[in-house]
């Protein structure tokens, strides 16, 4: 977790990232400057192709950049090595995307736990103790055991909400965490996320091109063509 002192939980300074070879290679980030503090929730709007989804995956440490730093709790991970890497995402960060990507044959249960098995830290019931508390918290206490086939689109996202809160990281990335879902389940999905994270002073940053879901962030970054504008 991002030190107690400390309200900036992730930023990143003048990153750069090509894509493709040779004539084909494309500037996509073009020296982007962010920072995400404990408790807020940033919006990172724009056109499709601007960099946004690029970004995220940057600052989750799922891609590298070709150049500029990026710090997760006081600690600069641009240049770490893949264990270093996979061991931050692990304990600090935790993802929602578009598509839930839950483990279709195992339950909503389980699909939970999957992040606290693979950090280690907690016994076996500590770990059902703690998903079962967040699926109450996303609604779904009284499904618990219903394998992820069983569960609706929105059902679904929420249990996607619970695995990515599973090892209280300090900071959620959001990939257009609602673009699957109908109006009312986007209100759902998005009020979990941004209260469950506020109640615990993480930093939320998420990408969409909802502007209904922008305007209630606290604060919004436009981009255009691999760059923030004002």
């Amino acid at each position: 977790m991002v030190n107690s002192g400390n309200n900036i939980a992730l930023r990143c300074e003048d990153l750069h990232r090509y894509l493709g070879q040779g004539e084909g290679r494309v500037h996509v980030l073009r020296g982007v400057s962010f920072e995400a503090k404990r408790g807020k929730v940033c919006a990172i709007v724009g056109p499709s192709g601007c960099g946004k989804s690029t970004l995220l995956y940057l600052l989750g440490l799922l891609d590298k950049p070709d150049g500029g730093s990026i710090w997760i709790s006081d600690q600069l991970m641009s240049n770490s090595g893949d264990i270093e890497r996979t061991a931050a995402r692990g304990e600090h960060i935790g993802f929602v995307f578009q598509f839930h990507f839950l483990m279709q044959e195992f339950s909503a249960l389980d699909n939970v736990m999957m992040p606290m098995r693979k950090l280690g830290r907690l016994s076996e019931p500590e770990m059902a103790e703690r998903a079962r508390a967040l699926l109450h918290d996303v609604g779904l206490g009284d499904k618990t055991h219903r394998l992820a086939t069983q569960l609706s689109g929105g059902e679904q996202q929420r249990v996607a909400i619970a695995r990515a809160l599973a090892n209280q990281p300090a900071i959620i990335l959001a990939d257009e965490p609602t673009g699957n879902l109908d109006q009312k389940n986007s209100a759902i999905v998005f009020d979990l996320l941004t209260r469950l994270a506020k109640e615990n002073g993480q930093a939320v940053v998420l990408v969409t091109h909802n502007p209904e879901i922008a305007g209630r962030c606290d604060e919004i970054r436009p981009m255009r063509d691999g760059e923030f504008v004002k």
